[in-house]
């Protein structure tokens, strides 16, 4: 993940202005929709969870009485662990916790060029615990929403048999309709559609399971054998040992 300047932004001045004039909730959800062009958050899933996300993460920062570069630092901070989330369909929940600290971190130490103490320790704690209880805690249901569905089309392609090319195909296809449909009913028969294709590969299908049933059956034989017959060499150990054990318990007792 690359690191975005502390100066990047994503609510400017004016922006800050509108959000802080909004003061209920309808107005301060369409002020967000038309800033982040989420106009139809109604029929769009993507768009009503983006929305939400925005709108709570606004809620939150005038709970705890951020000012105008602390709740845009915040925001930004919101925004760029949601993008780094969505970036991948594959898990990586550990990876956007550490780039949440990071960003975090960033804006709470006093280490310039690097970083600002933007955040107390105070708002760092709560600003953590929201992030945890919220996004972190829903993180799978973010991935999923925003996860693009992909469709796998599969072909399977079978060794050693012989695949017809398109230009036979095509040959074919043309062949078959410049028949006349008043053929007679030996020509048609001669005419039919070869099947020999799907034969062949039912029989080599067949004949591949065949070989495959035929060695699975050897190797299960095999195995039964060699465990039988180290069944039966502990078998006669043991007997062994516990004949030599009454051997030397009745000489002792003469």
């Amino acid at each position: 993940m690359q690191q975005n300047q502390l100066n990047q932004k994503y609510l400017d001045v004016h922006s800050m202005d509108l959000i802080n004039k909004a003061q209920t909730t309808d107005d301060l959800k369409s002020l967000l929709a038309s800033l982040f062009q989420l106009q139809h958050f109604e029929s769009n899933p993507r768009a009503a969870v983006l929305l939400d996300l925005y709108f709570y993460t606004i809620q939150f920062s005038r709970e705890q009485g951020f000012n105008r570069e602390q709740t845009s630092a915040f925001f930004s901070i919101v925004k760029d662990v949601h993008e780094a989330c969505i970036e991948t369909p594959l898990p990586n929940v550990e990876e956007c916790y550490s780039y949440f600290t990071e960003l975090v971190f960033c804006h709470s130490i006093r280490r310039p060029p690097f970083s600002i103490d933007l955040f107390n320790q105070d708002q760092l704690v709560h600003i953590t615990d929201y992030m945890i209880n919220t996004y972190f805690r829903h993180f799978k249901l973010y991935k999923y929403v925003f996860t693009p569905q992909v469709c796998l089309d599969i072909s399977l392609s079978y060794i050693g048999m012989p695949e017809e090319t398109k230009e036979e195909e095509v040959a074919a296809e043309s062949t078959e309709a410049s028949f006349s449909p008043l053929m007679e009913e030996g020509d048609e028969a001669a005419a039919a559609p070869d099947e020999r294709p799907t034969d062949a590969l039912r029989e080599y299908i067949m004949s591949q399971l065949n070989q495959e049933l035929a060695q699975l059956r050897v190797s299960v034989e095999q195995r039964l054998t060699a465990t039988e017959e180290q069944f039966n060499t502990k078998l006669a150990q043991l007997e062994k040992g516990s004949g030599s054990g009454k051997g030397t318990g009745k000489s002792k007792k003469k």
